[in-house]
This record gives structure tokens, sequence and C-alpha cells, in this order.
């Protein structure tokens, strides 16, 4: 099962990354930064609107391509975490383990300092000038 989640993750990774550069390349509706990679000619190997059609299938084709691999990792990450596949034997997520295990200390963990006092108005510094209280 590793073998497959490994495949898929790397046919995932490469089509993002080839999506991505389709999406560059692209030009949009006012912008003409796409003919500087020979999207404007009209004598090119996919005619005049050929490469913009090209492009936008190539670019649905990848990206149907990627949420296929995001939807079959997904499926064999739940079904690895039904089985007790994972880390502590358990669920793989940290609302599956116990309580107690999160909260206790380390061994040799220096204890948390008590928090300082908080000083009550009787304690409070008497050199507020008069004027000043009296607003």
């Amino acid at each position: 099962m590793q073998i497959w989640m490994t495949l898929v993750l790397a046919v995932q990774l490469l089509s993002a990354l080839a999506m991505i550069g389709l999406v560059l390349i692209q030009h949009g509706k006012g912008a003409d930064m796409g003919a500087s990679f020979g999207g404007g000619a009209s004598g090119s190997l996919f005619g005049a609107t050929g490469s913009a059609n090209f492009l936008s299938r190539s670019t649905a084709a990848l990206a149907t391509v990627f949420f296929v691999c995001t939807l079959a990792l997904a499926f064999m990450s739940n079904a690895n975490s039904q089985r007790g596949v994972g880390p502590a034997g358990g669920g793989s997520s940290v609302l599956d383990r116990p309580a107690g295990a999160a909260s206790a200390p380390a061994t040799g963990a220096i204890p948390a300092a008590a928090p300082a006092a908080i000083p009550t108005p009787a304690q409070a510094p008497a050199s507020v000038p008069a004027a000043a209280a009296s607003k």
C-alpha cells in the first residue's frame, strides 16, 4: 500500500507542477503575455486559436488528474487509519490519542513557576498625585 501512496503522490506533484506551468503560459483576455511563447501567431502549430484550446484542455486534464490523485490519497489514508497503521498503533490523528498521554510531563522537566501575585489596591503605591486621582 505504501508503494501505491508514493506513486500517487508523485503523480499528484508532477501534475500540480505541470498545471502551474500551463496556467502561467496562458494569456488572459487583456494581456498578450502568451504571445511571447507563440500563442499569438496565426501560423503556429495549433492555428490561430488552437493554442488557447490546447492549453486550456491540457490544464483541465491535469486538474482532473490532480483531483483524482487527491481523492485516491485521501481514500488510502483513511483506509490505513482504520486498519491501525500509523503512529502509536492507533489512528494517525492527535484527537485519537488518549488525553493522559499528551498532558503527562516529560521526565526531568522543570516545573512551571508559580504566577506572580497580583497586587491588590491596598498594596498599590501611594505616590499617585492628588490631581490625577481626582479625575
